[in-house]
């Protein structure tokens, strides 16, 4: 029997798209009330959570799947062992649209 590794069980749960080339990364959160209702990109853009599900999904977002609760889609860092370069480690700014 082949054995999975600890990190194989998480992926299995969430939508991991290709990445096409030039695709950026996430570099903040962006919370309200603690909750993340956005992304900041490396490229300096900020999109709300349904938009840069969106994007991820078109391949134009490194380093994360698509995962869902309560019937909301949002985007989380693909397990890889390490944790530096979870999401939930990243800095978190206002909205800009507010």
């Amino acid at each position: 029997m082949n054995q999975m590794g600890m990190s194989e069980l998480p992926k299995m749960a969430m939508e991991i798209p290709a990445v096409r080339d030039g695709a950026t990364e996430i570099t903040a959160l962006v919370k309200e009330s603690g909750r993340v209702i956005g992304y900041q990109l490396s490229s300096g853009m900020v999109l709300d959570k349904d938009a840069a599900v969106a994007l991820a999904r078109q391949g134009g977002i490194k380093g994360v799947g698509i995962s869902e609760r309560d019937g909301s889609e949002y985007l989380k860092s693909i397990p890889d062992e390490t944790e530096g370069n979870n999401l939930g480690n990243l800095p978190s700014v206002t909205p800009s649209w507010q």
